[in-house]
Formats: C-alpha cells, structure tokens, sequence
C-alpha cells in the first residue's frame, strides 16, 4: 500500500547513476526532500519533468532536496536524466526494487514530500497541474518563500494526464 500523507517516510539508501550513496537521513538534514518515481518508459514522466525541473530552478538549493527514483539501471536513468535536463540527483532502484516496493508508488511519476521531520507532507500521482502547484505550495510554505505556480492552466499541455 502506498505509504499516506502523514506517516513516516520509509527510511532508504539508493546510490545515485554516478556511484555516489544517497539516504533519506542526509537528505532530511538539509530540509525537506521532494521525492519522484519514474520510469524511462513512462509517457507521463516525458510529460511531467519540465514542471519537476521547474519547481527546481524556481526555488533556491539552500534548504531542500529534489532526488528522482528511476525504476530502472544507472545507465538507462542516466541518458534519460541527460534527455530531460534533469540536474538534481538521480537515483536507481532497479536492484529489487525496494525503495519502490517500501513506498509503493501507484503510478509513474509519483511525487511525494518529505517534510523535515520525515513524513510525508504531500503526495501526487500522474501528471496533475492543480496537484503540481499544490506541491509547490507546500515546499514554498516549508521554505518560508512566496509559492510559484509551475504548471500554468492555459500552457497547451493537458490538467491531467494519469500514469
């Protein structure tokens, strides 16, 4: 079962598509982490990481985390990382997939934040604008700084797109 808005986040320990070790506990040390499932497969995900880039160039690195979870080899997350533009973290969980299965993410992409006290804060499955926004509400809230609206109702894309 997916883990809810409110519990405890799954502790994990994930090496990132250039070898180094990432945890949940470092991340949290430096303040809330906004989590992302995906699949290099996924038409959604193509879809959905221009927002996710965006939340990350509109909020400053002081003070959060953004780490993608690919349910797929290093290599195969690495040349997708490198498609995407993604410049933030990228972590592999093809290894028996148990970040995955401890989180349980109904879909690809799934989002999830992680508050500094390791609950989880908010969670969003597919390609939701409104939910997008949401998110960056909440990070801006936890950040002290004024929200962005990083998925814009008339932008061409579609509100909803499920994974």
């Amino acid at each position: 079962m997916t883990v809810e808005v409110g519990t405890r986040a799954p502790d994990f320990s994930l090496k990132g598509t250039g070898g180094e070790s990432y945890t949940l506990a470092a991340a949290l040390a430096h303040g809330p982490l906004l989590l992302v499932f995906f699949k290099t497969t996924c038409g959604t995900c193509d879809l959905a990481f221009p927002y996710i880039n965006r939340l990350r160039e509109s909020y400053p690195d002081d003070g959060w985390s953004l780490w993608a979870v690919a349910q797929d080899t290093p290599e195969d997350a690495g040349r997708y990382a490198a498609a995407y533009g993604i410049t933030y973290p990228v972590l592999s969980d093809a290894d028996g997939y148990t970040v995955s299965k401890a989180y349980d993410p109904p879909a690809t992409p799934t989002l999830f934040l992680i508050d500094r006290a390791g609950r989880i804060a908010q969670q969003s499955a597919g390609f939701h604008k409104a939910e997008l926004n949401s998110l960056s509400e909440g990070l801006a809230e936890r950040l002290g700084v004024k929200p962005i609206v990083i998925a814009a109702a008339d932008d061409g894309n579609p509100d909803f797109k499920p994974g």
